[in-house]
């Protein structure tokens, strides 16, 4: 008989909360030292992981936990790009 397959855990940066991976959002700091959203999962880089909200987007930024995962600070252009990415994501 078949194992299940586990599924992998990531926490996330806004609220803490582990969730599946497949649920969070990933934010890379890639080694051309920019920070973009990771749509696919697969870019490589430092990568942090938020869940698809504006609250927890909010609270990851307010408490510099983004900037300290990704171990960067991040322009605030960069923020709000990545924020709205978050918003257009959602309403879909």
């Amino acid at each position: 008989m078949k194992k299940p397959r586990k599924i992998p855990q990531r926490m996330c940066v806004g609220c803490r909360e582990m969730r599946n991976k497949r649920e969070l959002i990933r934010i890379v700091r890639t080694p051309q030292e920019t920070v973009e959203m990771d749509t696919t999962g697969k870019k490589a880089g430092r990568g942090a992981y938020i869940c698809p909200n504006n609250n927890c987007f909010s609270e990851a930024v307010k408490g510099k936990r983004l900037q300290k995962a990704l171990n960067k600070e991040i322009p605030d252009d960069v923020l709000e790009r990545i924020k709205i990415q978050i918003s257009e994501m959602t309403q879909n």
